[in-house]
């Protein structure tokens, strides 16, 4: 149980350090939010990149990452680069690579160089790794992996116990018995030799940093990680420190997961003499219960909200606002509701929230209802999605008299109505199959509070004198006039007899949708449940 102890409080330890700084408000760490023309405010070209690993979906998370480095880029003139860091073989998934490209493309993300696989570039990574070897600033690790677990293991039972664990058992081989080892064939790794204390660094959104590894006084261990390998494959710490730089990486964004990883970068650029790039660390994406956002939520992915119906402005606007604030005026002129192009005008990092963001799924349904609206109001758009919805409205009721105008006409009169266009079919379904009044409560509801004599009557003079396809001002207000009752409840009872009182569609459209034969034979059946 103590040793349980101790592993969890190693685990732990890192990012509960981080946590602390992060919300420290008794310390200079986190300084003010800057306004406008502080240092944060980005003048010059921005080169940024977005470097996602192909092990899985892109997801939310992902995707305002990418969108950061995109705005930034697009802001100050800049370059947005797309790099693949595939170097972990062993988690590589069949076609998210793909997924990558299309969830990126679909999004309106172009990138302006690449995209470069980092599997392609091995032989810079050799290059540079046996640079930082000749300089003493790296080394060989010939230990096994039962030894690396002992160590680990023993590192945390020590009182305290200590997240590094490793002894530099192989910094101390001599050239002999390097070469010995390397002349034997056995396996070997990497390391980089981490200085016994990391400089503090400047995040553009948090502020000075200062994380250190956890060490215990009396059995010091070393921080050292692993650059390179035992396949000759470099390590994330490596390859993307060598990428920025040789891409002239200007400014990093990235998630908050990184923050600890950082100062090891920082060292390795100071290793190899360049000039690290400036960092931004993003808070962590949250459900309204303010828990982590799984990366393993297939639903979360882009391609899987695609499918839901979402349209790709909807989903790059709600992204957006995962920890960046717009204009305030803007803001509540427009519902937040903003484009892509908006967006490259507005960024800035200066604008960015400390805070960990939450992701209520409504707001996304909000905006593709926005968006898709506007989208309505182009008959381009509404062509082009006319064909699924049709081959829906067939596989689901079965051939409808002149279903493509129906549906189209159901669009440019209704389609406001809609969150998103894969409901069609169960919004709009009392145009395709007659009101079940016995079942549907909305139905219900109007038997028990309108007259339903007066209702049948109503209905009765309207199914006589109903030639036209169509519901005139002239006829409700004549009908409201013949009958003493207001015109909402000639509405109300019209809505009644052809759709079970079902929301949605005007009434008006329901006539010319349905035509006359089957508004009157609506209208008759109505009547006879108004007189049981």
């Amino acid at each position: 149980m103590l040793l349980i102890k101790r592993i969890e409080s190693c685990r732990q330890y890192s990012s509960t350090v981080l946590s602390s700084i992060l919300k420290s408000k008794k310390t200079s760490i986190l300084p003010k939010h800057p306004s406008k023309g502080h240092a944060n405010h980005v003048c010059e070209p921005a080169v940024t990149r977005f470097a996602p690993s192909p092990t899985g979906m892109l997801h939310l998370g992902s995707l305002r990452t990418a969108l950061y480095n995109y705005l930034l880029a697009k802001k100050t003139g800049g370059k947005f680069i797309l790099r693949i860091e595939d170097t972990d073989r062993s988690r590589l998934k069949d076609g998210a690579m793909d997924n990558i490209y299309n969830s990126l493309k679909w999004c309106n993300l172009k990138w302006d160089e690449g995209p470069y696989l980092q599997s392609e570039r091995t032989d810079i990574y050799r290059k540079h790794i046996n640079h930082l070897i000749e300089t003493g600033r790296a080394y060989r690790c010939f230990c096994t992996k039962e030894r690396l677990d002992d160590l680990r293991q023993s590192a945390l039972r020590l009182v305290p116990p200590t997240n590094v664990s490793y002894d530099r058992h192989c910094a101390h081989l001599s050239e002999g018995e390097i070469k010995s080892k390397l002349d034997q064939g056995i396996p070997f790794t990497v390391r980089f030799k981490a200085p016994e204390k990391y400089p503090p660094f400047e995040d553009l959104l948090h502020g000075k940093i200062d994380l250190q590894p956890q060490q215990n006084p009396s059995d010091i261990r070393y921080d050292d990680p692993i650059l390179m390998k035992s396949d000759n494959y470099p390590t994330y710490h490596l390859a993307n420190v060598i990428d920025d730089h040789d891409m002239k990486i200007s400014h990093v964004i990235r998630g908050e997961e990184w923050l600890p990883s950082t100062p090891k970068h920082i060292a390795l650029y100071e290793a190899f003499g360049w000039e690290p790039p400036k960092f931004t660390h993003l808070p962590l994406l949250t459900t309204t219960e303010d828990k982590k956002l799984s990366k393993r939520r297939n639903d979360m992915s882009v391609m899987s909200l695609k499918e839901q119906g979402i349209l790709p402005e909807a989903l790059v606007n709600f992204s957006v606002l995962f920890g960046w604030s717009p204009p305030r005026e803007l803001a509540s002129k427009n519902h937040e509701c903003f484009t892509l192009q908006e967006f490259e005008n507005l960024f800035d990092l200066d604008s960015l929230t400390k805070g960990n963001a939450k992701v209520d799924m409504k707001k996304l349904w909000f905006f593709n209802k926005q968006f898709l609206g506007k989208k309505l109001e182009d008959p381009t758009f509404i062509d082009a999605v006319l064909p699924t919805i049709v081959k829906t409205i067939k596989d689901k009721y079965g051939n409808v008299t002149e279903l493509e105008e129906k549906v189209k006409t159901i669009l440019i009169e209704n389609g406001k109505v809609l969150s998103n266009i894969n409901e069609f079919d169960t919004v709009f379904y009392y145009f395709f199959e007659k009101p079940n009044f016995e079942s549907n409560e909305q139905s219900q509801e109007f038997l028990s509070k309108y007259d339903n004599k007066v209702a049948s009557t109503i209905l009765q003079y309207t199914r006589s004198i109903l030639s036209e396809g169509s519901l005139t001002k002239d006829l409700v207000n004549d009908l409201s006039s013949k009958f003493n009752v207001p015109k909402k409840t000639i509405f109300q009872t019209l809505r009644f007899a052809l759709a079970g009182s079902h929301p949605g569609a005007a009434v008006p459209v329901l006539f010319k949708v349905l035509g006359v034969s089957e508004a009157q034979e609506r209208i008759a059946n109505a009547i006879q449940i108004l007189e049981q």
